[in-house]
């Protein structure tokens, strides 16, 4: 059992290290042509249906780019797709929200001091708002408001900000703000493999066949990939959101997220100007500050956790009770809350330290319990913890940690002791 957690974990990691190198190249390639796009100059005798052209230099050697609103005169002979950066990454990431957040639901998905619900009912919530945001985001695109691309963004924000507060009556902090960061890439992803690609497609064939191709396929990508333009820097937040209890642990985390979502609206709105050499917006910087300011404000409400009491009174699940269960728990209880509870408490009392990392309380058998196999990954099975060792947990200790997850395991089934 101690090596399948191993393994499990290491899957965790894989997925985790996939999932950020092609949102590297997603990111990359769509700021890149963003950039492109608004700075294309219109130059004399540029071909008949090029918009516009830019030169660059890179790597040592330059490079003339033309772009054409529809298509060229021609089919080129090689014509290279951008699009498995999109679907490699919201693959990757769905593969890392079921091995986290759904094999792992008890501890990290459902909150039960906000909803009663049983792991199934919140993982098929969790699957299905995605689509649902997804339809109803299509669904204002492709209504009359797709003419109106501002009150389109307003309304995108509303929904993004209604389905954040949503999520955060059922499930836990940092599921809430992981959840939001996957409904917005999901439509960003669905963007372009249900509108960008299909209208190229469309585009392309009308060109092999000798048709000339309608220009509106272009205009509806155009403001799709505007749309995600603009949403991919909250996403990445969202992402990292759940290393920071500041940030996903308090009972604003859903007005953070919204703050956040325009912090994206203003960063971008100063690049994609300043590419477009139609301005220099320096008023986004001090209300890109004053919104950092007001998420820093927020962050200081009191942490969504259990009471002292609370926990000790609350009844355990299947899984806590087979870990308080075991022989070795009452030695456990013994060098744990001592060597971690210092940083990992309600109330941290080691120097510099004010909210427990990650909101990982390690103080009652409940939090111990809770938390056993993350207690087995970064004391027993490594050295992570505690950081550089400052409690001075003895070997024997480690030892201990690894005796009593391998005895609390040992009937569990793997989905329940991995996670």
């Amino acid at each position: 059992m101690q090596e399948l957690v191993i393994m499990w974990d290491w899957l965790a990691f894989a997925f985790r290290w996939l999932h950020v190198i092609t949102a590297i190249a997603w990111i990359g390639s769509s700021f890149y042509f963003v950039a492109l796009d608004l700075g294309l100059r219109k130059v004399p005798h540029l071909p008949v249906g090029a918009h516009g052209e830019e030169w660059q230099v890179h790597g040592g050697g330059f490079y003339h780019i033309q772009k054409y609103l529809v298509a060229p005169a021609n089919m080129p002979d090689h014509l290279i797709w951008f699009k498995w950066e999109s679907y490699a990454t919201w693959l990757s990431g769905a593969g890392l929200l079921m091995i986290v957040y759904w094999a792992g639901g008890e501890l990290y998905l459902i909150d039960a001091g906000k909803a009663d619900l049983a792991l199934w009912q919140g993982i098929l919530i969790s699957g299905a708002s995605l689509s649902v945001g997804w339809l109803v985001y299509d669904f204002l695109c492709k209504s009359p408001l797709g003419e109106k691309p501002t009150l389109l963004m307003v309304l995108l924000f509303v929904l993004l900000v209604a389905m954040g507060y949503g999520y955060n009556q059922i499930f836990t902090g940092r599921a809430v703000m992981l959840h939001l960061g996957a409904f917005t890439a999901t439509i960003m992803t669905a963007n372009v493999f249900f509108i960008i690609m299909p209208n190229q497609r469309i585009v392309v064939k009308d060109l092999q066949e000798g048709r000339t191709p309608d220009a509106k396929y272009g205009k509806i990508a155009k403001l799709r990939s505007t749309h995600n333009n603009y949403l991919t820097l909250p996403v990445i937040f969202l992402m990292l959101s759940n290393h920071y209890p500041l940030a996903f642990a308090t009972e604003y985390n859903w007005l953070i997220a919204a703050l956040v979502f325009l912090m994206g609206v203003t960063i971008r709105h100063y690049f994609n100007t300043c590419h477009a050499g139609t301005g220099n917006p320096t008023w986004t910087w001090p209300v890109t500050i004053l919104l950092f300011i007001a998420i820093m404000a927020l962050s200081q409400a009191p942490l969504v956790q259990d009471t002292y009491e609370d926990s000790e009174a609350r009844e355990l699940t299947q899984t806590e009770l087979a870990f308080a269960g075991s022989e070795h728990f009452e030695d456990v209880m013994n060098t744990v809350p001592g060597r971690c509870a210092m940083c990992h408490s309600r109330e941290p009392y080691y120097d510099g330290i004010r909210r427990a990392p990650k909101n990982v309380l390690l103080e009652t058998p409940a939090d111990v319990a809770k938390h056993a196999r993350q207690i087995y990954l970064q004391a027993g099975a490594t050295h992570a913890m505690p950081p550089a060792n400052v409690t001075y947990m003895e070997d024997e200790e480690r030892a201990l940690i690894r005796k009593w997850y391998a005895d609390g395991a040992k009937d569990l089934p793997f989905y329940m002791a991995g996670n």
